[in-house]
């Protein structure tokens, strides 16, 4: 990448508010992790829990910090994908882990 690329994409992103580049991030995030949930069209055999763990649980960080810094609009829509992604990985755990225990749960509190 020359210096010129990457000068217009630094321009570019000073350009973006705030709220998107967060929620850009998220969804980019819960696309990850249902992806590795196995949730992803055409890619049911791509389950893998530990990734998807790690997923949800910087997700939920994210989010967490986030949301007084974004609207509660913002923040109940991404509250809402992280709370499905909690529990369709907890259905998907042959050994589902402890109530307050799953990922996320650390900063979200139990989902069940």
């Amino acid at each position: 990448m020359n210096s010129e690329s990457v000068d217009d994409l630094t321009r570019d992103i000073a350009e973006v508010p705030a709220v998107e580049l967060i929620t850009t991030v998220a969804v980019h995030l819960m696309s990850a992790a249902a992806t590795k949930l196995g949730l992803a069209e055409g890619m049911e055999d791509a389950l893998d829990l530990d990734e998807a763990r790690k997923l949800i649980n910087s997700l939920a960080g994210l989010i967490t910090a986030a949301a007084p810094e974004v609207s509660d609009m913002h923040a109940r829509s991404l509250r809402d994908g992280l709370r499905s992604l909690q529990l369709a990985f907890r259905e998907a755990s042959a050994i589902p882990d402890a109530p307050g225990k799953g990922p996320g749960e650390k900063w979200t509190g139990s989902v069940i």
